[in-house]
């Protein structure tokens, strides 16, 4: 457990408050003329997501929250549970669809990701920026459709939906942003 004071603060330090970890989202510093500083935090949830605002005197002290990131390979899923391989030591780690959440959508058989562990418990799962996934449902395009950006719905095979170019047929292989679940290009992909 490392105590700091509430000196050291700064942006996106993490923070053990309550015993669940916080990130400061943003962070104010005041010094009226009278009366100790006040450092005015926003901090946010890791594990909810809330967001609240908290002030601390001159000369307090906070927890720094022990997180830690590990690379794990996906493997399976089980029951209401993801598997993830350690590529290092071969250990299984299990999530829970609520650790995974939207995720799950993006994940890919052996495809890496990072997953953030709070005091060994696993609290989120950052992907990489882009992944290739297969298309699974899509409607054909319609034969006239040929002004400039039309789309169609389409699905992948974790039930993702994304609108896709209208020559994007069932099979192709798409390039996706995982940041904001958008079309990128088609790919190519050798068998």
């Amino acid at each position: 457990m490392a105590v700091i004071g509430v000196e050291q603060l700064k942006k996106n330090i993490k923070l053990k408050i309550d015993g669940q970890p916080h990130t400061v989202t943003d962070f104010q510093f005041t010094k009226p003329g009278k009366g100790q500083a006040v450092y005015r935090c926003k901090l946010k949830n890791l594990v909810s997501g809330n967001s609240f605002d908290r002030s601390w005197r001159s000369g307090d002290n906070v927890e720094k929250a022990d997180l830690s990131t590990r690379k794990l390979i996906f493997s399976y899923m089980e029951d209401n549970a993801y598997v993830f391989m350690d590529p290092d030591t071969y250990d299984q780690v299990m999530l829970s669809k609520d650790v995974v959440g939207d995720n799950q959508h993006y994940l890919i058989d052996d495809g890496e990701v990072e997953v953030l562990f709070f005091e060994e418990s696993a609290i989120d799962v950052q992907l990489p920026n882009f992944v290739i996934k297969p298309i699974h449902q899509s409607d054909p395009g319609v034969k006239g459709d040929t002004a400039n950006n039309v789309t169609k719905p389409a699905y992948t095979d974790t039930g993702l939906e994304l609108h896709v170019p209208i020559f994007i047929n069932e099979g192709d292989m798409v390039k996706i942003d995982t940041r904001n679940g958008e079309y990128v290009e088609r790919v190519n992909v050798k068998k």
